[in-house]
Order: C-alpha cells, then structure tokens, then sequence
C-alpha cells in the first residue's frame, strides 16, 4: 500500500494554512479573554 504523494502535495500546503489560521484565531481569542477579565500582562 503505497502512499500517492500527489494527494500529499495538495493537502499539505491547505493543512499548513488551516493550522495558521487556527494559531492566529486562537491567539487573538486568547488576547480577547484575558482583556475581558482584566488579566492585561
């Protein structure tokens, strides 16, 4: 059973791009709360 690397070129680049996304959203929900309850640092 043989991995097919074109299928593997395609969706890495649309993974790396989904986990930035999700890293700066996350980010910027993380600095969202800590200004909601005060805890400014």
């Amino acid at each position: 059973m043989d991995i097919d690397f074109r299928v593997v070129a395609v969706l890495a680049p649309i993974a790396l791009a989904a986990g930035w996304a999700g890293f700066n959203i996350f980010q910027a929900a993380l600095g969202q709360v800590q200004r909601m309850f005060g805890n400014e640092e």
